[in-house]
C-alpha cells in the first residue's frame, strides 16, 4: 500500500481540526444555540464553560497543525505517526467513559468517541501497512 493513503488521511484530518480555531473565536451565544441544537441542554453561560469550549478549540486546531506538519515529511516525522495512533485509540476510550460521567447524551458519547476511536484505528492501521516504504510518496 502506498503512504500516499497515510499522507492524504493525515491532511485530511488536518484540515478538518484546523476549523476547531474558528470555533474558539466563534460568539458564546452561537455556542449556546449550536448546544440547543445537538440537544445538549442547558449550556452554562458562564465563564468557565466558555473557557473550557474555547480551549478545547484551540487544543484542536494545534492538533492540526502537527497533522499537517507531520504529512509535509512523512519520512523525518514517522516515529510520531505509531504513537499518535495509540494515543487517539486511548483517547477514544477515555472520551467514551468522561462523556458518560459527564451525563452527556449516549448518541453524542458513542459518537465522538466512536469517531475517534474508528480514526485513530485507521491511522494505526495505515501506518502499519505503509511502514515498510518508509514514508516515501
Amino acid at each position: 500500500m502506498s503512504a500516499r493513503y497515510l499522507i492524504f488521511y493525515l491532511r485530511f484530518v488536518g484540515v478538518s481540526a484546523l476549523l476547531a480555531f474558528g470555533a474558539a473565536l466563534m460568539p458564546g451565544n452561537w455556542m449556546v444555540e449550536i448546544a440547543g441544537w445537538l440537544d445538549i441542554k442547558p449550556f452554562p453561560d458562564a465563564p468557565l464553560t466558555f473557557y473550557l469550549a474555547r480551549n478545547l478549540s484551540l487544543m484542536y486546531g494545534v492538533l492540526g497543525v502537527f497533522l499537517m506538519l507531520i504529512a509535509s515529511d512523512l519520512p523525518r516525522y514517522r516515529p510520531l505517526v505509531w504513537w499518535m495512533g495509540v494515543c487517539a485509540v486511548l483517547f477514544a476510550v477515555l472520551q467514551g467513559v468522561v462523556n458518560a460521567m459527564a451525563g452527556m447524551p449516549a448518541m453524542w458519547t458513542f459518537g465522538e468517541s466512536g469517531w475517534n476511536l474508528l480514526g485513530g484505528g485507521l491511522l494505526w492501521w495505515l501506518d502499519s501497512r505503509t511502514r515498510e516504504e518508509g514514508g516515501r510518496e
